[in-house]
């Protein structure tokens, strides 16, 4: 059909009214692009976007500005839905709250916050005679981080120790986000706070002389723990003990509970090897405890003149064995737990007269206790089919019950002390949650997914009662999938505000973690990666099929690795999804592994591939993000990063949404936010400025299904 001719007054009015309208619209950034080849395998790539990470180029900084004006500009109407939800979170936390006190030796140690303070405060009070706990002793501050971020934008705590005698502090603190620990030491009796012991540590721990102390540092560029060192106090001038030179392999260091070891862990991801030193003798050598030897993993704890030793040797899932500490060779193991191929053996606590064992079976955490004299053990039961249990920490070798933590996705975080001679849990504090909350009125639950290639996936699900099974319900899927790392089904008082709006949370167990056992994280690493890109997938298909939700209700958040997921995900099934988050992502996959320099690299050949081999290179290549964005339409995208990260680069992030810019073909938002002030892999260091994070997140996840109130 013709069309009318268009009057010129009429055409001039609306030329006039689009222009002013453009003009009231933001407009994004663009990156500009500036030729980068590099030469992968005998085939020239060009990468526009590589000038992005050139940190103190002012025209990367503008960039990145600009990007974070255009964010706060496109998400301006957001502002009263997201003060009303940081409002409405914070409105349910108990703000001046204290830890449960837990006792080392002369001391109850705890930790407390105050109202309008952005930092828990350390602090200790004498044990009665007998040990008892009494809250009459006079609280003895030990740090108050509060103090320590005066005049500083971030602070972030390494850890804590104190020395056998009681009378001095060892910790480190990080004032960037880089993950750059500065050690210190504090006279708890003058507060006298020394003078910078050491740079760039990762781990520390007294020995037995209250003058000793030990610590790991890591390699400036690539962010490796690969040095030991002993430092005299007295003396004052550190002493390297040990380096680490294999670039596969990090350093770790602790001290066994009963406090006569001091031990150091060399680990890659396949392979594990510890050395022991006695806490009573500073000045000797550290010795191997087994040789190293590829595709052995091995952790120990001390009990009695015996290693007990958690080992993969002929046992995927792990077993524990023990050993004279004089021959820990396997010609003198006695088993103490053997294997079995549906139980993960996780970590393990060691006491004067029990063991207990923490452990995963079918997604789910569980202990056991070991009567040592009487070989027999129990198991700890809970109430709920789904929820997370951690141990607690009990730093006593002699106490006679161990610290637990018990939470599940409607019941809040549960601190119990079980006796482990009968099993009895006695519940100490559970986390208050102000304003009411009724855990009746939801519901949590497990489901299995399906994948495509038969393996059944476990998702924890939680949503308030009432909820319809219909399609209509939006959806928060939640993934992370890498490193071995399990996903538990905690408790969220964030999350609330998600529940009570009618949103369906589930929490997605795919491979490569290791929820049902090692065997979960092989199957979702180096040339089967693609499995946990799948395995979401086919949750997320099955979720839609099941009517738990729909595609365009549908919304999804991971961050790192879990980022990475993000962007594998919305490029292989963008039609899938109508909102995402990528925190923190790591898309950039290979510049990133092949550039041996950048921090953490090489460590992650054996968990992604090593590039640098063709095969490797080419199935890596097939999932990458940022190698992988199409023009065609993508789902609404939130990408938020620090600048000062040091786990997954800025410009990892940066560089995706630049490209992505010219490629996707809808109108659907994509938005950076980057912190540009000090910040870290986890964003902010204060707990009000994490939650406004968090509240400006979930605000913007929730508009793109509808909700703005």
């Amino acid at each position: 059909m013709a069309t009318l001719p268009f009057p010129a007054a009429a055409m001039a009015a609306f030329m006039s009214a689009a222009m002013g309208l453009a003009a009231q619209t933001p407009q994004p950034p663009t990156a500009k692009q500036v030729a980068h080849l590099e030469t992968w395998h005998g085939e020239k790539v060009n990468d526009p976007w590589f000038w992005l990470r050139e940190k103190a180029n002012p025209e990367v900084v503008s960039y990145l500005n600009a990007e974070n004006a255009y964010t706060e500009a496109m998400t301006a109407g957001l502002k009263p839905f997201s003060e009303a939800l940081y409002k409405e979170m914070l409105g349910r936390i108990k703000q001046t709250d204290l830890s449960v006190p837990v006792r080392r030796g002369a001391y109850y140690y705890y930790s407390r916050t105050e109202e309008g303070k952005q930092y828990g405060i350390q602090c200790r009070r004498k044990a009665a005679k007998g040990g008892a706990y009494d809250e009459k002793a006079s609280e003895e501050i030990l740090l108050d981080q509060n103090e320590l971020a005066k005049g500083l934008k971030f602070l972030s705590l390494g850890g804590l120790s104190v020395s056998d005698d009681d009378r001095t502090l060892l910790y480190s603190t990080d004032a960037t986000g880089f993950r750059q620990y500065t050690l210190f030491t504090k006279d708890l009796a003058s507060g006298k706070i020394s003078a910078p012991l050491a740079q760039r540590v990762t781990s520390f721990t007294w020995a037995a002389d209250n003058r000793h102390v030990f610590f790991v540092t890591e390699d400036a560029v690539t962010k490796r723990s690969n040095q030991l060192w002993r430092l005299d106090l007295k003396e004052g001038k550190p002493e390297l003990v040990f380096e680490e030179k294999d670039e596969l392999y990090g350093v770790g260091l602790g001290r066994t509970k009963d406090r006569k070891y001091l031990v150091s862990e060399s680990q890659s991801t396949d392979t594990w090897e510890t050395r022991y030193l006695p806490a009573g003798d500073p000045k000797g050598a550290f010795k191997a405890v087994l040789p190293r030897e590829k595709g052995h993993k091995y952790d120990l704890e001390h009990r009695e003149g015996l290693f007990y030793i958690r080992t993969n040797k002929g046992a995927k899932n792990f077993r524990l064995v023990s050993a004279p500490v004089a021959t820990p060779d396997p010609a003198h193991w006695t088993e103490v737990l053997p294997h079995r191929s549906d139980v993960l053996l996780g970590s393990f606590d060691p006491f004067k007269d029990y063991l207990v064992v923490a452990e995963k079976s079918k997604g789910l955490d569980r202990f056991r206790i070991f009567d040592v004299k009487a070989k027999t053990w129990r198991d700890v039961t809970f109430p709920e089919s789904v929820y997370a249990a951690f141990q607690g920490g009990t730093p006593e070798y002699t106490s006679t019950a161990f610290r637990l933590n018990y939470q599940s996705m409607v019941t809040p975080s549960s601190v119990y002390d079980c006796d482990m001679a009968t099993g009895k849990q006695t519940l100490l504090k559970q986390t208050e949650v102000l304003g009411g909350y009724d855990k009746s009125q939801y519901a949590t639950e497990r489901l299995w997914a399906t994948s495509r290639d038969g393996v059944k996936v476990p998702l924890s699900v939680v949503y308030k009662k009432g909820v319809k099974r219909d399609g209509s319900a939006p959806l928060f899927l939640y993934a992370y999938g890498s490193y071995g790392a399990g996903m538990s089904a905690t408790f969220s008082i964030p999350r609330l505000s998600l529940l009570d709006r009618g949103m369906v949370y589930v929490l997605a167990h795919i491979r490569g973690g290791n929820e049902m056992g090692e065997a979960w994280h092989d199957d979702g690493m180096l040339m089967k990666k693609m499995n946990t890109f799948t395995d979401f997938i086919d949750s997320a298909d099955f979720l839609v099929k099941e009517k738990w939700t729909s595609k365009d209700r549908l919304v999804i958040e991971g961050g790192s690795a879990g980022g990475l997921l993000m962007g594998a995900v919305t490029n292989l099934r963008p039609d899938l999804f109508k909102a995402v988050h990528s925190a923190v992502p790591f898309v950039d996959v290979m510049n990133t592994m092949m550039d041996a320099s950048l921090p953490l690299t090489v460590g992650e050949y054996l968990e992604w591939g090593n590039p640098n081999e063709k095969a490797a290179f080419d199935y890596m290549r097939a999932y990458s993000p940022y190698d992988n964005l199409q023009k065609k339409a993508y789902p609404a995208l939130l990408i938020t990063t620090s600048f000062n990260d040091s786990q997954v680069m800025y410009w990892e992030p940066a560089k995706y949404v630049a490209k992505l810019r010219t490629l996707k073909t809808d109108s659907n938002p994509l938005l950076l936010k980057i912190k540009m002030e000090p910040a870290g892999h986890g964003g902010a260091s204060g707990r009000y400025d994490a939650l406004k994070d968090k509240a400006f997140e979930t605000a913007w996840m929730l508009s793109q299904v509808g909700i703005t109130k």
